[in-house]
C-alpha cells in the first residue's frame, strides 16, 4: 500500500433529512479535503439516517441514484474518494445498509451489510458478498456495525488483499465511554489478528426518530494500537496518516503475521 492520509467523520445523521445529511458530508469533505486527506468515511447510513422502523424505508435511495450523483459531486469538486451509508432500495422493493466508496472519477461500487442485527432482519435483507476496494493506493473492505463481531469476514477481506478496513457504525444508546470501551474488547483484535489498519467512526447525537448515538470514532494500526481516538457527544472529524512502513513491519515479521498460517482445511 501507499502511504495516505485518512479522516473519519462522527456526525448527526436526522432520518427524513436526507438533504440536510448531504449537506453535512460536503461541509465535512471539504474541512477533510483541506487538510489533505485523500479518503473521507462517514457514519453507517449517514445520508439516509438510521432507523428500524418503517420510517427507514421511506427514505430509502437506489444505486445509482440521485443520492450518488449527489456525493460524486462533492468528491469531484474536494478532489476526495467518499464512503458513505444509505438505506438503499432494489428494484425488488428489498432494502439493505449499503455504503458507497464514489471517487472523483464516479462510483467505484458498494457494501452491503452482510450480518444484520436482530432488530434489523424484519426491515433489510442481508448482503451476500465481501467485496475489497481500492483508491489512492491502498486496498480496502468495509463492514457496518455488527458485521465487526464476526472475525471470519475481517480475515475474508485480509485474505482478498485488503490492508485497511473501514467499519462505519450507526450503534445507539451507551454514554461514548462505554461505546469506547465495547469497540476495544474486538477492533484491536481484527486489525491484531489480520495484520491490517482498522478505522471506525459512529453517528452521533440524536436522529429525530427516539434514537441517540454516542460519537465514538478510533484509528488502529495493524498490530492493534490506536493512532487516533475519539468520544464524546460532539460531531468530530478524525484523522490520521497510515504508513506502509507500520504494515511491512507486522506482515514481515514471521512471529507477528498470522495470516499465511492459517490451517482452513483442518477448521470445518
Amino acid at each position: 500500500m501507499k502511504n495516505i492520509r485518512i479522516a473519519a467523520v462522527i456526525s448527526n445523521s436526522r432520518v427524513g433529512e436526507t438533504a440536510n445529511n448531504l449537506e453535512r458530508i460536503n461541509e465535512w469533505s471539504r474541512k477533510a479535503s483541506k487538510h489533505k486527506a485523500s479518503i473521507v468515511c462517514f457514519p453507517e447510513m449517514a445520508v439516509t439516517g438510521y432507523h428500524v422502523r418503517q420510517e427507514i424505508i421511506d427514505v430509502a435511495e437506489p444505486i445509482p441514484g440521485p443520492v450518488t450523483h449527489a456525493i460524486q459531486k462533492i468528491a469531484r469538486n474536494e478532489n476526495v474518494t467518499i464512503l458513505a451509508g444509505l438505506a438503499e432500495s432494489d428494484s425488488n422493493g428489498h432494502i439493505y445498509a449499503t455504503h458507497v466508496v464514489i471517487s472523483p472519477e464516479g462510483l467505484i461500487g458498494s457494501y452491503r451489510k452482510v450480518h444484520l442485527g436482530p432488530s434489523e432482519k424484519e426491515l433489510f435483507t442481508a448482503g451476500n458478498a465481501i467485496p475489497v476496494f481500492e483508491s489512492h493506493g491502498i486496498k480496502f473492505g468495509i463492514q457496518l456495525c455488527y458485521d465487526a463481531h464476526f472475525p471470519d469476514l475481517a480475515t475474508a477481506m485480509a485474505l482478498k488483499g485488503a490492508d485497511v478496513i473501514f467499519i462505519p457504525h450507526a450503534s445507539p444508546r451507551t454514554t461514548p465511554d462505554e461505546k469506547f470501551k465495547s469497540w476495544m474488547r474486538h477492533l484491536p483484535a481484527r486489525a491484531y489478528d489480520n495484520g491490517l489498519f482498522i478505522i471506525a467512526c459512529n453517528q452521533c447525537g440524536k436522529n429525530g426518530k427516539g434514537l441517540s448515538f454516542p460519537g465514538v470514532g478510533i484509528v488502529l494500526n495493524p498490530a492493534g494500537e490506536i493512532i487516533q481516538s475519539y468520544a464524546g457527544m460532539d460531531e468530530k472529524m478524525i484523522m490520521a496518516d497510515l504508513q506502509s512502513e507500520d504494515l511491512k513491519k507486522i506482515r514481515s515479521h514471521k512471529m507477528r503475521y498470522f495470516l499465511p498460517n492459517r490451517r482452513p482445511e483442518i477448521y470445518q
